[in-house]
């Protein structure tokens, strides 16, 4: 490639905050739930590169060909993949789209395809380099390179952006469940590559009770590694939905003996640990059932695919509930779907 960015440019990255800042040199954009991508066009070629560095154009095919109809044939874009499901956005089936198989690739393209979020640009179509530029000069030139070119490109969308504080805190309040929060950026700063100076990530944290099903034991000793958590379906079966390690250390002596004087088969009467899954791992069969009796308080970011995606927070116990109230309508999501950002 002849363009001033090698693909292997590194995405500028955020630093988390709890909350949104406000001020005049902010603005504001959803925090869309997908892959971070750089998308690079010199002429005829074009790469798909994560933030990572990992090359995705192979398994977004769609992508890779609404990129090239672009009548712009030199350019570098910071954006963020993401598929949908009836209004709302479908991490899950974004992950199912990493597969080896061509034809498996080809078919989801088509079933679930994928849109490409845009959000800076880091290069022009003129060829050059803008990095140097503040978030606000970059900004006018992404929006006027979207009116003339994604006019009729349906793959490849523009991310709203705000510069009002009380608009963002409306996005993140309605639409809490399926957006993955709200991002803040320096409209006062340039791209900063690799580095988390010029903006701030404050994600939409929520909470659930989950009965403890299970245990597993550390690595290095026979005390409490991590706790199996809950929720109790419609039919009233118990099913295995995620874990959290986040165990003080001198609680661990006294907890295990807790947990060890409860353990009874089969811990969980759905889903439990072990079972067909994508998360499984070399240890998934060695944990410990126990009597549905310890209700534990947990935060969590995203619950998809019957799961918590990520491991959770202990927050705290909750003898007051009652573990058959735990149950998974506490992580339906049933706010405004973020789509409408882009209608």
């Amino acid at each position: 490639m002849s363009l001033p960015l090698p693909v292997d440019y590194a995405p500028m990255e955020a630093n988390t905050a709890r909350e949104i800042p406000t001020g005049p040199e902010w603005e504001y954009e959803p925090k869309w739930d997908g892959f971070r991508c750089l998308s690079f066009r010199d002429g005829k070629h074009v790469d798909i590169v994560s933030k990572a560095g990992q090359p995705l154009a192979r398994y977004f095919p769609e992508i890779l060909e609404a990129l090239r109809e672009l009548e712009a044939t030199k350019f570098v874009l910071d954006g963020e993949l993401i598929v949908t499901h009836q209004r709302t956005l479908d991490f899950d089936a974004l992950l199912q789209r990493i597969h080896p198989a061509e034809s498996r690739i080809r078919k989801l393209s088509q079933e679930t395809p994928a849109t490409l979020i845009l959000f800076d640009l880091l290069v022009n179509d003129q060829g050059s380099d803008i990095t140097g530029e503040v978030l606000e000069e970059r900004r006018a030139q992404l929006e006027s390179f979207a009116k003339k070119y994604l006019a009729h490109n349906n793959r490849i969308r523009l991310s709203p952006r705000t510069r009002d504080f009380e608009t963002a805190k409306a996005w993140f309040k309605r639409m809490a469940g399926p957006l993955d929060g709200v991002i803040a950026k320096r409209v006062d700063r340039p791209y900063a590559s690799g580095e988390r100076t010029a903006m701030l990530k404050i994600k939409n944290l929520r909470t659930a009770d989950c009965v403890v099903g299970g245990f597993r034991y550390g690595t290095k000793n026979r005390l409490v590694g991590s706790l199996l958590l809950g929720l109790y379906d419609d039919a009233g079966k118990l099913n295995h939905v995620g874990f959290t390690s986040g165990i003080p250390t001198a609680e661990k002596a006294s907890l295990t003996k807790k947990l060890e004087a409860l353990i009874q088969p089969p811990g969980f009467t759905g889903n439990a640990p072990g079972g067909p899954s994508r998360w499984n791992t070399e240890r998934s069969g060695e944990w410990e059932p126990l009597a549905p009796k310890l209700v534990a308080e947990v935060q969590y970011d995203h619950f998809t695919g019957h799961r918590f995606r990520h491991g959770t927070k202990l927050l705290r116990w909750r003898p007051d509930k009652r573990p058959e109230e735990c149950t998974a309508n506490q992580v339906k999501r049933e706010s405004q779907s973020p789509l409408t950002l882009l209608d």
